[in-house]
């Protein structure tokens, strides 16, 4: 099984600035396919702008852009099957609908059967947010089991799941490809 067959859906998760983007950027990037780049964040401040602006430099060129801040399984319906596509990160997306008031339990469904039916390689970014305290306030803790439970449910998808710590990869579920 050559590089770009070695998974076809493959999640990444580690904590904040856990090297975890760069991770999965080089994952897509080693498989030689075209390559799309799914943001779902949102630029609400001069912070937010920056880290974007980070990720797109870190990134390069050669990549397709397509922003889908809520509507990210839509987006995974219309990517073709020869890309492989980079999804960063469903942290965000999840955190987008909460603030949208939107049913979290519907919209991961319907994101679990898109990345089933999606004909591209995806990769997938997400935050490990369980490790910490408990939060003090009913919106944290509801969202901090909702990313539990739909980190487990996308991992259980996956071919491949990978923490990553420090920049450092731990292979959790699959193999790495080679080279």
């Amino acid at each position: 099984m050559n590089r770009a067959e070695s998974f076809r859906l493959a999640l990444i998760t580690g904590g904040a600035a856990s090297g975890k983007s760069r991770f999965a950027e080089a994952l897509v990037t080693g498989t030689g396919r075209p390559r799309c780049y799914i943001a779902t964040a949102r630029a609400w401040d001069d912070e937010m702008r920056a880290k974007i602006a980070r990720h797109r430099d870190q990134r390069g060129s050669g990549w397709r852009l397509v922003e889908a801040p809520e509507a990210l399984a839509d987006a995974l319906r219309a990517v073709g099957a020869e890309e492989t596509v980079l999804v960063d990160c469903l942290t965000m997306w999840l955190s987008n609908l909460l603030l949208a008031e939107a049913d979290l339990d519907r919209a991961a469904a319907d994101l679990c059967g898109a990345l089933r039916d999606c004909p591209a390689q995806v990769v997938c970014v997400t935050n490990e947010v369980g490790l910490g305290i408990v939060p003090d306030n009913a919106l944290a803790r509801r969202f901090r089991d909702a990313q539990g439970r739909l980190n487990q449910t996308v991992a259980g998808q996956a071919d491949l799941a990978v923490a990553v710590m420090a920049g450092l990869p731990l292979v959790l579920k699959g193999h790495l490809p080679d080279g």
